[in-house]
């Protein structure tokens, strides 16, 4: 790497350090104005632990599996809790497939999860961008990256498909997920599709701002695979 680059590398990350510094200050200043105005209502229980917060995502996706869907947080009268203010207690990235609507597959509502969608669940700057507020602004506790099976853009980037506009970006965004998983043993697309977890998770893991959050204890990155077949999510380990 030249001095040049890593100038600009560290003139990044001390931009974003400062952007989220900026951002935490007014948070607290927020806070202060609002402890003299009325009690803001209790949001998304988002004041727990990431593990606590993980756990209620997974026991949401149990729920939905065991069709014992309970619906929190769905009726008109959350609408109104929550629209001038949003507490999510987990941040989302899966992908845009019309098969993953996330608030029924953890049973949860309106106000409790912060979700990003894009074809194959890449880490784009633009999505970083977002779950960073979502994490550091709103307070989200567990940030988990999920794909699916038999997802479209992994599938198309293992045959190396010809694609017209943009399509070609989020294929070059999953490639090296495909060439690192290629000499795994099993199925090629569901192998190709776990190593796209670990690897958009480890680029939303390098983000100045996330990766301060986890060493605070304030935040977890997990990964996940949705069965379409059975509407189950397991866990994939990111290292």
């Amino acid at each position: 790497m030249t001095s040049n680059n890593r100038q600009f590398n560290l003139s990044r990350r001390n931009s974003l350090k400062f952007v989220a510094g900026a951002i935490g200050t007014g948070i607290l200043a927020a806070g202060a104005g609002a402890d003299l105005a009325a009690p803001e209502p209790a949001i998304a229980q988002n004041d727990s632990t990431p593990d606590a917060a993980l756990q209620k995502l997974m026991d949401g996706n149990k729920r939905f599996v065991d069709k014992k869907r309970q619906s929190p947080n769905q009726d008109f009268g959350r609408l109104t809790e929550v629209a001038k203010t949003q507490k999510p207690f987990a941040a989302i990235l899966g992908c845009a497939d019309s098969r993953f609507p996330s608030e029924f597959v953890f049973d949860q509502g309106f106000g409790d999860l912060f979700v990003c969608r894009v074809a194959g669940n890449v880490a784009t700057p633009e999505e970083i961008g977002s779950l960073e507020f979502g994490t550091l602004v709103l307070g989200a506790k567990v940030l988990m990256v999920v794909g699916h099976e038999r997802c479209g853009a992994v599938d198309a980037t293992i045959k190396g498909s010809q694609v017209p506009g943009q399509i070609g970006s989020l294929l070059d965004a999953i490639k090296p997920a495909v060439d690192s998983s290629k000499d795994q043993a099993g199925d090629r697309l569901e192998n190709a599709v776990k190593a796209n977890v670990i690897l958009q998770a480890k680029r939303l893991k390098e983000s100045p701002v996330i990766s301060q959050l986890i060493q605070e204890g304030k935040l977890k990155v997990v990964g996940g695979y949705y069965d379409l077949d059975t509407g189950a999510v397991s866990m994939v380990s990111v290292p």
